[in-house]
């Protein structure tokens, strides 16, 4: 992936077992097993950005950091661009699947950036109505 790309992105997690997480300002979380989605977006890099959710080894940061240090990456979406259009990626998901309230969302006014997904077809439906490219393994490279 060119460095210099920008754009809005969903990482597809997968969380095999039940647990509870400490996710720093926002308490401790009850995560059901299954899968998620999170809606970031990255201005001044995907690759960078992609790079460091897949990485073990970081300092917990954001909201996400903490749960990726349980669940698996398993399928990355993006969408080239230079506006920040997080935000209505995250109304389209909400209107759709179960919300983990204020994750993700702490300097924006959604209810959260990070969905419980109950369908993976319906998921997977819509993120080809909102263009979202799958990134393959050239994404990181």
């Amino acid at each position: 992936m060119d460095e210099s790309l920008r754009g809005t992105y969903i990482l597809l997690l997968e969380l095999p077992e039940p647990n509870t997480i400490l996710v720093g300002k926002l308490g401790e979380i009850k995560f059901p097993k299954g899968y998620y989605a999170y809606v970031g977006s990255a201005l001044n890099g995907l690759n960078a950005r992609i790079s460091r959710h897949l990485r073990t080894e970081k300092r917990l940061f954001w909201h996400i950091d903490y749960l990726t240090a349980y669940a698996i990456v398993i399928e990355i979406f993006y969408n080239p661009t230079q506006k920040k259009d997080e935000c209505k990626l995250a109304h389209l998901l909400a209107s759709e699947f179960r919300v983990i309230y204020n994750f993700g969302a702490s300097d924006c006014g959604c209810q959260s950036h990070l969905f419980v997904i109950d369908d993976r077809s319906k998921f997977n439906r819509m993120m080809k109505e909102a263009k979202m490219i799958t990134a393959n393994n050239s994404i990181l490279s």
